[in-house]
């Protein structure tokens, strides 16, 4: 089922979609899903119905307000970058979905994920650095840096970072000095680095799009998603 769900960030309606079976009658384990920069669109809700499909509530989060999406690339630049510009707002408006899954009578609110793509994956971290009460983190070829790196050590959930080692636009130099700013916390976090894969590797979508340093990688693809499925097992158990 993919429904719907309205929430606000204090300044700004937002418009989600909460995807779950509703076979399902118990609590379950919810995941914050952060699309990329583009906002919700086919490859987000893709991943959230595999995830539902294994037992979890997934809330696709509204990046922009109002459940915009990008017309193009261009577009997609210009409302990440304003998004971006100010992480007290940014963290806010991560904060906020997370707020409006723990809300729903299907999901154990002890029992949250927050889990991201290229942008979305930047956002999932931010929100992890804001302290937020999340069990598991994971960030599929997502930006690194922040301006706030002294925040990581706020994250209370165990963070999986899955990263193209031909990644071009987070190149390897960002992910050292992450993982020098990790390394000074005592979080538990892994890095996942996956031979060939460029940015976007998750996204079947940019076969044949001939988007400059973006491209889908099966291989990468599949090992991630099977890594990120490891660490909710660890995480959260058997899902009842």
């Amino acid at each position: 089922m993919n429904r719907t769900t309205l929430y606000r960030d204090g300044v700004m309606d937002l418009k989600g979609i909460l995807v779950s079976d509703e076979g399902r009658t118990s609590r379950r384990p919810g995941i914050v899903l952060f699309p990329d920069a583009r906002g919700i669109g086919d490859h987000a809700l893709e991943c959230a119905g595999r995830l539902s499909q294994l037992g979890f509530a997934v809330l696709v989060a509204d990046l922009y307000g109002g459940g915009i999406t990008a017309r193009d690339i261009a577009h997609a630049r210009e409302l990440m970058g304003a998004l971006r510009s100010d992480v007290v707002r940014w963290r806010a408006r991560a904060e906020a979905a997370r707020e409006a899954l723990v809300q729903q009578d299907i999901v154990d609110p002890v029992r949250i994920a927050a889990i991201g793509y290229c942008f979305g994956g930047t956002t999932a971290l931010e929100l992890g650095r804001s302290g937020a009460p999340l069990a598991a983190l994971v960030t599929f070829h997502g930006g690194l840096a922040s301006s706030r790196p002294e925040d990581a050590r706020n994250i209370r959930a165990k963070v999986l970072v899955c990263h193209g080692a031909a990644d071009a636009l987070v190149p390897l130099t960002q992910l050292a000095r992450f993982q020098e700013e990790m390394s000074k916390t005592n979080v538990d976090w892994q890095v996942h680095l996956y031979g060939g894969a460029a940015h976007g590797f998750t996204n079947p979508e940019l076969t044949g799009a001939a988007l400059p340093d973006h491209a889908y990688h099966p291989d990468a693809d599949r090992r991630s998603w099977a890594a990120m499925l490891r660490l909710f097992d660890e995480t959260f158990g058997a899902i009842g």
